[in-house]
């Protein structure tokens, strides 16, 4: 350290001591921590959400449980039409002629008959083309809905003993009539079919008993 004297009339401040080795020195004031407070908050919304989508699904469930109970869910029931009725989705009308009793084969030919993993339920269908303008009519696009609400496709290669074409072009005002083949668990009660004039339309029901 310097040992020069201070001008004339300004007193030296003297030397510059450190503290003492453990002296007090004034502390920072605290921070405070905000961060629980935004994680307790996260966790009651977290669980509100939770909680609420938690009674959402219960509900659906139990109408789901009750509607299996009870038969075929409302939902398809409501919307679909009386059996033998002419219902329509885009260009076509579809009619439900017949449904036959189930059986475990289709088929007479030994290459293309074929046997159900469970039974064959055969829905026999009128198909007319309602528009002014051809469409294309595809067997897979048509469902059947059981009794409790469970949705099938149809077996095209079991349909091809029973129709000379899965897919084909009816034009305006003509019909064909079709047979659709639904391999389902036996004992299944057939409740409502679910027609479609292509893949991506709507859709219509109507009841089969």
């Amino acid at each position: 350290m310097s040992n020069v004297p201070p001008p004339h009339g300004v007193q030296s401040p003297g030397p510059y001591r450190q503290p003492p080795y453990g002296g007090y020195r004034p502390q920072p004031p605290r921070k405070r921590r905000t961060w629980p407070w935004v994680l307790g908050a996260f966790v009651v919304v977290f669980v509100v959400i939770v909680g609420g989508c938690g009674a959402l699904l219960t509900s659906a469930t139990n109408k789901v449980a009750q509607e299996a109970r009870n038969g075929t869910p409302t939902s398809a029931m409501d919307s679909a039409a009386a059996p033998g009725t002419q219902v329509r989705d885009g260009k076509f009308g579809f009619t439900v002629t017949r449904v036959d009793p189930p059986t475990k084969t289709v088929g007479t030919d030994e290459i293309t008959k074929r046997d159900a993993q469970g039974e064959y339920i055969l829905i026999h269908v009128d198909i007319t083309n309602t528009a002014a303008a051809p469409q294309i009519y595809f067997a897979d696009n048509q469902k059947l809905i059981d009794s409790q609400g469970k949705v099938y496709s149809d077996d095209s290669t079991a349909e091809v003993n029973l129709n000379p074409n899965l897919a084909t072009t009816i034009n305006p005002g003509n019909h064909i009539s079709v047979i659709l083949a639904y391999d389902v668990p036996a004992g299944t009660t057939p409740a409502v079919m679910d027609f479609h004039d292509s893949a991506f339309s709507g859709g219509t029901k109507v009841a089969l008993n």
